[in-house]
């Protein structure tokens, strides 16, 4: 219910202006690292000296012509050439949709393609975020397209809040594949995704013991130290190796516990969000979690 409020809200024309005027002083900067690449490599580098790696997430979503996809696509290789020359350790993630799906699923592909290839000439890594479940078949096609060509260089995420998701679990399993699992944070409907977090947790747990069970490489990607706790006495349990999985979080939230992870000897990574086009991104991570919403009115408040 909080969920749908805040996304119905924020997405009223004349809320969404004003806080994509004034957010980034109000607060939104606590979740994204800046507008620029540079501020997102400022960040990523203060991660690695404390043992943490990045994912880094160029912000934006559909795009409307083919010509912005190809666009994106020049950011993101250039995003791989700038990780490379830093000497960061950082992967990049990126959205189907910004790469023309909508538009043209060969489009996409190819330009998914050319990033994956790059990705595989530094040595680095691709995961293919996933969107509203509108996406999730095609999404999840494209992905296994690209892997057959570069198995080691890229990843796709799945989401515990839909029904689907362990049979699409089932079925892509095996010979290594890279799953981050998530929750999920797009609003969808009870015909496809649970409506209650008790059952969203449970489903969560469920899937990252099914993916390590069966031989993937498992990126557990959660704040909430109940499940963290699960999976660890798990992995102990089942003489699950460490090179076989790791922690990450959103970049602005509860690093803490992901430092004390590392810390332990654990690989983490943090989500490590950068641009101008950061609403979407900012309205769902309010509508996450109520603190995050307290978060923004104190800064409101403070000004």
């Amino acid at each position: 219910m909080f969920r749908q409020l805040i996304l119905g809200i924020g997405n009223n024309r004349l809320v969404s202006h004003a806080i994509q005027q004034y957010g980034l002083r109000l607060g939104a900067s606590r979740f994204i690292a800046g507008p620029d690449l540079g501020d997102a490599i400022h960040v990523v580098r203060q991660l690695n000296q404390v043992g943490v790696e990045a994912t880094l997430d160029s912000l934006g979503e559909s795009v409307d012509r083919l010509e912005k996809a190809t666009k994106a696509r020049d950011n993101y290789l250039h995003m791989l050439d700038v990780i490379q020359k830093r000497g960061v350790q950082s992967h990049v993630s990126l959205k189907l949709t910004m790469m023309g799906l909508e538009l043209s699923v060969d489009e996409a592909r190819e330009n998914v393609r050319q990033i994956v290839a790059r990705a595989n000439q530094y040595g680095n890594f691709v995961r293919i975020d996933m969107e509203d479940s509108r996406f999730t078949s095609a999404t999840l096609k494209l992905f296994e397209d690209v892997w057959g060509e570069y198995p080691h260089n890229v990843g796709v995420v799945l989401q515990a809040y839909l029904y689907r998701t362990i049979d699409d679990l089932k079925t892509l399993s095996g010979m290594g594949k890279n799953f981050r699992i998530v929750k999920g944070a797009y609003m969808e409907p009870v015909s496809v995704a649970y409506p209650s977090k008790p059952d969203v947790d449970d489903n969560y747990v469920r899937l990252v013991k099914y993916s390590l069970s069966h031989g993937n490489y498992t990126a557990v990607a959660t704040h909430d130290e109940a499940i963290v706790g699960q999976v660890l006495r798990y992995v102990k349990r089942h003489h699950i190796s460490s090179d076989q999985f790791e922690f990450q979080m959103l970049y602005g939230v509860k690093q803490s516990i992901l430092q004390d992870l590392a810390n332990e000897g654990y690989r983490t990574r943090v989500y490590v969000p950068w641009g101008r086009d950061w609403y979407a991104y900012y309205l769902r991570r309010v509508a996450e979690r109520p603190a995050n919403l307290l978060f923004f009115a104190r800064n409101l408040m403070r000004r």
